[in-house]
């Protein structure tokens, strides 16, 4: 595990920004495995900004993303589809075909799940994998949980992501229960990851991720025994890692 400290969430993001650049430029032809939330939109901004400069090209770029809300359209516009669009896709030369998200509106959990697992390993799996981190030390929508979950799957959101979530909503009882997810197992297959983690508020959960137990308990220490992490995260964030 490689971790970069930075000063603040814009050297943060700028770090990760060129990390998933040098991906794009070394193999054009690259399946990336998105995240979304608030921590990765700064690194969109700078993908977008290179993109518009000239310096990326994304036209035979695969995307993954990690996950989407249960029971959600994707005209809403909290859907994790309308959140790419919005930060990424809209403002790239991404093909939409090529651009795979979990589709939260199909109520068969088990179909759902089982296709999209099937899309990603028919692709040879994901090139380099994003990750943001949950206060609880969730990834994707894995929550703590007694083992961890080999492949995609429909999982019931603890509390404190619904709460963490919320203010995305209008009315807390908007906020959905249910996600589909990349497994544990799925994101672990990933040839490199990217983990990203701002503010005093991860601090907690990013020390049981690299200093603590690996534990489904607290689902990103499993990124412990992945061959390739890159860990960047502010000072705030790493207070707690001596």
């Amino acid at each position: 595990m490689k971790i970069y400290k930075v000063s603040n969430y814009h050297e943060m993001s700028k770090k990760a920004a060129s990390i998933l650049a040098a991906q794009i430029v070394a193999d054009p032809k690259s399946t990336l495995g998105l995240a979304t939330g608030s921590t990765p939109i700064g690194t969109y901004e700078f993908l977008c900004k290179w993109y518009q400069e000239g310096i990326l090209d994304f036209s035979q770029i695969k995307t993954m993303n990690l996950d989407e809300y249960k029971g959600i359209k994707r005209e809403n516009s909290q859907s994790y589809y309308h959140f790419m669009k919005e930060h990424l896709f809209d403002h790239v030369n991404i093909k939409e075909e090529n651009t795979h998200i979990p589709d939260g509106e199909c109520e068969d959990a088990n179909t759902i799940c089982r296709e999209y697992e099937k899309l990603i390993q028919k692709g040879n799996g994901v090139d380099l994998q994003l990750l943001g981190i949950g206060r609880n030390g969730h990834i994707g929508f894995n929550e703590p949980a007694e083992t961890f979950a080999r492949e995609c799957h429909c999982v019931t959101l603890a509390q404190s992501t619904i709460e963490a979530n919320k203010r995305f909503f209008e009315k807390a009882e908007d906020v959905p229960r249910q996600a589909y997810t990349m497994g544990i197992g799925t994101i672990m297959k990933a040839e490199k990851i990217l983990l990203l983690a701002s503010g005093e508020d991860k601090a907690e959960a990013l020390y049981q991720t690299i200093c603590g137990p690996v534990t489904p308990k607290v689902p990103a220490s499993i990124l412990q025994f992945h061959k390739n992490v890159i860990v960047i995260a502010d000072e705030a964030a790493l207070s707690k890692v001596k």
